[in-house]
C-alpha cells in the first residue's frame, strides 16, 4: 500500500511514528482498525464533552441533514442558528447580547480582535489599537490568533506576518502584583484596545492555572480604564473548569467571549463570538454600509453544526451535566492525590475536570521536551490517548468516562512516572 498522502497537524512525519486508524468511537472510547480500543483521555483535543457519538447530538445532525444542509448567512438566517443564539443568551453573561458565528476557536479569536479594533475605530479613537496578552498564552494558529499567543516554536517561521502586542506576566502564585502593575501601566498609556486572556487555565502553555481572584482583578483594571476585556473560553468553556464558563468563578462578565470546542459537544466544528451591545452599536449605522462588520466564511453558522449546538444546549438544560462535571472533578482530584502519595512528580494540580502534573526531566522541559514523543508512544501502547505538553501530562476526559476507564488512564500515568 502506498503511504498516506495526509499531512497531519502537529506531527513530524520524519520521525516515522505510527498513526493509528480509528474506525469508530463511543463514549470515551476510540475503536481502531486492528480491533483494539483506546481510552480518549483528552477529549480528542479538548472538544468532546458528553462523549463520542452522543445519540442525541447524532440524531439532531441527521434530522437537520434532511432539511437544510448549508445556507449563505450574509443577510439570511435559519432556525438552528436562531435557536443557538437564543439559547446562548439564556445561559451566558447577560451583557453579551450579540452572537456572531464562525467555525473554529482560532476564527472566534480573530473575530474578537476585529470587533475590538472596529469598536474603537468607529468611535473615533483609532489610536486605541494595542492588544494586550498574557505570557505563555495560546489562542490559535491563524495570523491574529498567533499574534496574541506566546512567540516561539509555535510560530517562529511566521514572525513577519505577526503584529506587535503588549505582554503582561503570567500571574504565578506570589507574583500576581507584577501582573497587575504591568496591566495598569499599559492601560494608562491610553492606546490599549483590549486585553485577551484564557480564564483560569492556560492550556497549550502547559496547563498553567491561576486564581479566580486574579481574573477578577484584571477585569477590574481593564474596566477602570475603558479597555475591552476578551475572554477566550474556547477550551475553558462548557464545564472544563467546573462551571459552565470559567468567568463565572470570578464573578465577571467580559466584553467579548469566544466559545467553540464543546459548543457542539465536540461533534462538529462551530464557534461563536459573543459581544456586548456597545460593541455591536459601534458597527451599526442606518445608512453607512462601510461600518458593517466585515468578517465571514462560506460556512458561517452552517445549519448542520448549529443543529448539533442546539442539541448540546438542550442536553445542558435537560440533563445533570454539572453534576457529572462535579463528580469527575472530585475523581480527578482524588487520583492526583493518590498518585502523589506513591510517586514523585512536580506541581500536581487540578481545575475542575482538568488534572495535570509535571514529570521531572533532564532537559529544560517545556513544549519541545524530548520526553513528549516517548510519553505519547508509551501511552499509545497502553491503549490510552494522552498527548503531553512537553513534560506536562494532563487528563481532560469526556464527562461520560467510567470509573474503570479513568482508572486505566491514571494507572498508565503512574507507570509513566516510574518509567521516565
Amino acid at each position: 500500500m502506498n503511504p498516506s498522502s495526509v499531512w497531519h497537524p502537529f506531527t513530524q512525519h520524519g520521525r516515522g511514528e505510527p498513526i493509528p486508524l480509528v474506525t469508530s468511537a463511543s463514549g470515551a472510547l476510540l475503536h481502531l482498525a486492528d480491533g483494539s480500543r483506546v481510552i480518549d483521555g483528552i477529549s480528542s483535543w479538548w472538544v468532546t464533552t458528553h462523549g463520542h457519538c452522543n445519540p442525541r447530538i447524532m440524531q439532531a445532525i441527521a434530522d437537520q441533514a434532511g432539511k437544510l444542509d448549508q445556507l449563505i448567512f450574509a443577510g439570511w438566517t435559519h432556525e438552528p442558528a436562531e435557536t443557538v443564539a437564543a439559547g446562548l443568551r439564556q445561559i451566558m453573561p447577560q451583557s453579551l447580547t450579540r452572537v456572531f458565528f464562525s467555525d473554529s476557536g482560532s476564527t472566534s479569536v480573530e473575530v474578537a480582535l476585529k470587533m475590538a479594533l472596529g469598536y474603537w475605530h468607529w468611535r473615533g479613537e483609532a489610536q486605541r489599537s494595542r492588544i494586550l496578552v498574557m505570557e505563555h498564552s495560546y489562542h490559535g494558529d491563524t495570523i491574529g490568533a498567533m499574534s496574541v499567543g506566546e512567540r516561539g516554536v509555535f510560530n517562529q517561521p511566521y514572525t513577519p506576518l505577526l503584529f506587535d502586542v503588549g505582554r503582561i506576566p503570567f500571574p504565578a502564585q506570589g507574583g500576581e502584583q507584577a501582573t497587575y502593575d504591568a496591566l495598569e501601566a499599559f492601560c494608562r498609556e491610553g492606546t490599549t484596545a483590549a486585553l485577551i486572556v484564557e480564564p483560569l487555565v492556560l492550556g497549550a502553555g502547559g496547563m498553567l492555572f491561576y486564581a479566580p481572584e486574579v481574573l477578577a482583578e484584571m477585569r477590574r483594571i481593564c474596566a477602570a480604564h475603558g479597555v475591552l476585556f476578551i475572554a477566550d473560553e474556547v477550551m475553558t468553556g462548557w464545564g472544563r473548569t467546573g462551571t459552565l464558563i470559567a468567568c463565572e468563578q470570578a464573578g465577571i462578565e467580559p466584553d467579548i467571549l469566544c466559545l467553540s470546542k464543546g459548543l457542539t459537544g465536540g461533534a462538529v466544528p462551530l464557534a461563536v463570538t459573543m459581544a456586548s451591545e456597545p460593541i455591536f452599536e459601534a458597527h451599526w449605522h442606518a445608512e453607512d454600509r462601510a461600518r458593517m462588520f466585515f468578517h465571514s466564511s462560506s460556512y458561517t453558522a452552517n445549519p448542520l453544526a448549529c443543529a448539533a449546538a442546539a442539541e448540546n444546549l438542550a442536553i445542558w438544560r435537560e440533563e445533570p451535566v454539572l453534576e457529572r462535571i462535579s463528580a469527575l472533578a472530585r475523581k480527578q482530584a482524588d487520583w492526583i492525590d493518590k498518585l502523589g502519595q506513591v510517586y514523585h512528580f512536580d506541581n500536581p494540580r487540578t481545575c475542575g475536570t482538568i488534572a495535570a502534573l509535571d514529570i521531572k526531566v533532564n532537559d529544560e522541559g517545556g513544549y519541545m521536551s524530548d520526553v513528549s514523543p516517548h510519553l505519547q508512544a508509551f501511552f499509545r501502547e497502553r491503549g490510552v490517548l494522552l498527548r503531553p505538553l512537553g513534560n506536562t501530562i494532563y487528563v481532560m476526559p469526556p464527562y461520560c468516562i467510567t470509573d474503570d476507564e479513568l482508572a486505566e488512564v491514571w494507572d498508565a500515568i503512574g507507570e509513566a512516572v516510574i518509567a521516565f
